[in-house]
């Protein structure tokens, strides 16, 4: 009947509201499994930079907050001439990384996703290099590219006929050389992720090409390159991400020289924190670090963003 009030029944609306909060005494297990995660998170995650972003603002004796100073570390840092160098190593690393190793996971797990025979072996081959601790591995590549005579490689090429070379003493070197052991040591894991995406792909769409006479560089063009397209984009950003803070091996190999031709924003937030102890000013390096990623990833999904809608 039109106009007819309906009353609510109160058991009824009772049980409603104590749904959530029986659902959740019911669930007791799992929050039980969740707790000591959230701590560490609290703890070890979240609490670290919310209390070194804080700092960043205050004047340190130490790595104690004396007075507040406001935008002054953010200046002193900005104005620092080896920060102007450093952050222009840093896209300079960004470079070198995407012309060397960002391919090289993308075509190894399409020759190994190809393979018939072999492939547990391959996988393993490709992955071992990421087990090697980063100092070992690092330490390793530095003896390998020792610039005197008695270097490893300087040694093969004056077997060969070719002079000796600086490598990591050579300016114009040291980057590109670093980029190279990093991509040795990173990429196999990498690789797995393409391979698991690539093994998602449905075969039909191949066969079906293949029917229509599409050739590999087709094939791999059309099918491939757009069903593990959005693996792509989420390595590319975790690979700009890792890029930007890099650390131990600038650290071990170079120490970020010669002249600063090798720096890091986090090895250079690390001198300020544990050489000049300018907590303050680490921090604030930490900070800007952290908005130039926010900013790069931001342009990067908008231009994914546009390019899909196009």
């Amino acid at each position: 009947m039109i106009g007819k009030t309906t009353e609510l029944n109160p058991l009824t609306t009772k049980k409603k509201k104590g749904y959530p909060v029986r659902r959740l005494f019911r669930d007791w297990s799992s929050w039980i499994l969740i707790v000591p995660t959230l701590f560490a998170f609290f703890f070890f995650s979240w609490q670290p930079l919310v209390k070194g972003i804080v700092l960043s603002f205050f004047n340190t004796e130490g790595y104690n907050a004396v007075s507040f100073a406001g935008l002054q570390n953010y200046k002193d840092v900005i104005q620092n001439s080896a920060f102007q160098q450093t952050l222009t190593n840093s896209f300079v690393y960004v470079f070198w990384s995407l012309l060397i190793g960002f391919a090289v996971p993308i075509i190894v797990a399409v020759v190994i996703n190809e393979l018939r025979h072999g492939k547990s072996f391959f996988r393993f081959s490709v992955f071992f290099p990421s087990m090697v601790p980063g100092i070992a591995a690092s330490m390793l590549w530095m003896f390998l590219f020792e610039p005197g005579k008695g270097g490893v490689l300087n040694i093969m090429l004056s077997a060969l006929g070719f002079p000796v070379q600086q490598w990591l003493q050579d300016p114009d070197m040291t980057i590109m050389l670093i980029i190279f052991t990093i991509t040795w040591r990173n990429f196999g894991g990498t690789v797995l992720l393409y391979l698991a995406s690539l093994q998602s792909i449905n075969h039909d769409l191949y066969e079906a090409a293949s029917i229509d006479g599409a050739n590999v560089w087709r094939r791999f063009k059309s099918i491939t390159i757009p069903q593990i397209s959005s693996m792509i984009g989420l390595m590319m950003i975790l690979q700009i991400s890792g890029v930007f803070q890099i650390f131990n091996e600038p650290l071990v190999m170079t120490e970020g020289g010669p002249n600063n031709a090798s720096m890091t924003l986090m090895l250079q937030s690390y001198y300020y924190a544990f050489r000049s102890f300018e907590a303050g000013h680490s921090m604030a390096l930490g900070v800007i670090t952290f908005l130039v990623l926010m900013v790069l990833t931001i342009i990067y999904f908008r231009l994914d963003k546009k390019l899909n809608r196009e």
